[in-house]
């Protein structure tokens, strides 16, 4: 029997790996249209890989998909982040889990998780590796799937869709399992941009760049009128807003239309625990140990300097008065921007920038329990192609090795070992 992978990227590297693993009695082929595999794993996590989530508990790991949790589950039961851990320092990776619960390898070094692939795959001789091979066309008839590349034709008896969204297309990711997957009959969603900064019209936040909160809060009002928030890091650039908080906004906003036309308000409280009387208490203190000091030198003992002088303008209050002079509704101004949230204007997400695709193939049309096509028996999708985005964390790769692994695990069993 011969199997096709279209895609070397994570769920591809694991589909390949468990039936090397299983001892499959069968030829396994990779198509991967980059010079090297795993090209997107190795640059996660800022060149890091951050291979998974130390997060254990099952609902609180379902949470962090924004589309496709419910499906996720059996493949998250078979290859849970534990398992995942397991399964790498088992295979000579040390890892390490960070206090934000993000898994690296203890490297540092991404290249080490995707080496460990090729290390795995040397070991067969039953893999081929079709590195700088395109696949142009995938074609179905008369029980046999024929792939056409840019170099020749091939048939086979098995293919598993691995190709990933069309986010970051640097690193190949540019959609071409969707039409693999609609030339086998499959339907796609609506594709959106996920785990993306965005622009910003408001040139004080351009003024800031390089400043960050490191637990801020993000409030934002869905299409539909719901109300939302995400917490977490929020990072000011030249351009508008980033950093993880934003990743997880932009992954809730992936359909809302967002331009100079059509912006999107939202509010940022430059922390996530503070409130209005906890802001006034703080407020107070300071300012009746610093009275004579001016009042930008008093609130930068709170938050950033930097920041103060943006905020102290939009609340219409002098930087240069002194402390005790601050009048009642002066402070009430500036607690209440702090606590009620400063209104942030997003004309554009930043181009090119989104980590992952939101939407992809139609999840009815899959067996969750062994990731095969309910179209068609000799068809296995795994990974990104599929309709299922998470929040930055690990949670993706996560997503793409337990897809890949359940998918590797049904092919064998179907197929024998030798």
């Amino acid at each position: 029997m011969k199997i096709a992978v279209i895609g070397g990227g994570a769920a591809g590297l694991m589909v390949i790996s468990t039936l090397i693993e299983k001892k499959i009695n069968a030829e396994i082929y990779l198509f991967e249209k980059n010079d090297v595999l795993g090209k997107k794993v190795s640059i996660s996590g800022g060149g890091r890989c951050n291979v998974t989530t130390g997060i254990t508990d099952k609902k609180e790991l379902l949470l962090n998909y924004i589309r496709g949790n419910k499906f996720l589950i059996p493949a998250l039961l078979a290859f849970s982040p534990e398992e995942v851990m397991n399964w790498f320092q088992g295979n000579g990776v040390p890892l390490k889990i960070e206090k934000d619960l993000r898994v690296f390898p203890k490297s540092d070094i991404g290249n080490d998780v995707v080496n460990l692939f090729y290390k795995i795959f040397k070991k067969s001789s039953r893999v081929k590796l079709h590195i700088l091979e395109a696949v142009k066309e995938l074609r179905f008839f008369n029980e046999q799937f024929t792939i056409v590349t840019n170099e020749k034709e091939y048939d086979f008896d098995l293919v598993v869709i691995t190709s990933g969204g069309n986010a970051y297309k640097h690193t190949g990711s540019t959609g071409d399992g969707y039409d693999f997957a609609k030339a086998c009959g499959h339907t796609i969603t609506s594709l959106g941009p996920s785990l993306n900064s965005f622009e910003a019209e408001e040139d004080w936040i351009k003024r800031l760049s390089g400043l960050s909160f490191p637990n801020a809060k993000l409030t934002f009002t869905l299409n539909g009128g719901k109300k939302k928030e995400v917490v977490g890091p929020v990072l000011f650039t030249h351009f508008g807003i980033s950093g993880p908080a934003v990743f997880a906004l932009s992954a809730h906003l992936a359909f809302s239309e967002i331009s100079k036309l059509s912006p999107m308000k939202i509010k940022l409280n430059p922390s996530a625990v503070d409130h209005f009387d906890s802001y006034e208490r703080k407020l107070m203190a300071l300012i009746l140990n610093n009275g004579a000091r001016q009042i930008i030198n008093t609130l930068s003992e709170l938050l950033p300097k930097s920041f103060v002088e943006e905020l102290l303008t939009m609340a219409n209050v002098s930087k240069d008065k002194k402390s005790a002079e601050v009048s009642k509704n002066e402070r009430n101004r500036i607690c209440n921007l702090l606590s009620s949230g400063i209104e942030v204007t997003l004309i554009s997400r930043r181009k090119g920038d989104e980590f992952v695709t939101a939407g992809g193939v139609c999840l009815s049309e899959v067996n969750n329990k062994t990731m095969q096509s309910k179209l068609n028996f000799n068809l296995y999708l795994a990974g990104e192609v599929l309709d299922i985005d998470g929040l930055t964390g690990g949670f993706n790769l996560q997503s793409a090795w337990a897809t890949g692994r359940l998918a590797g695990i049904n092919i064998a069993k179907r197929i024998g070992r030798n």
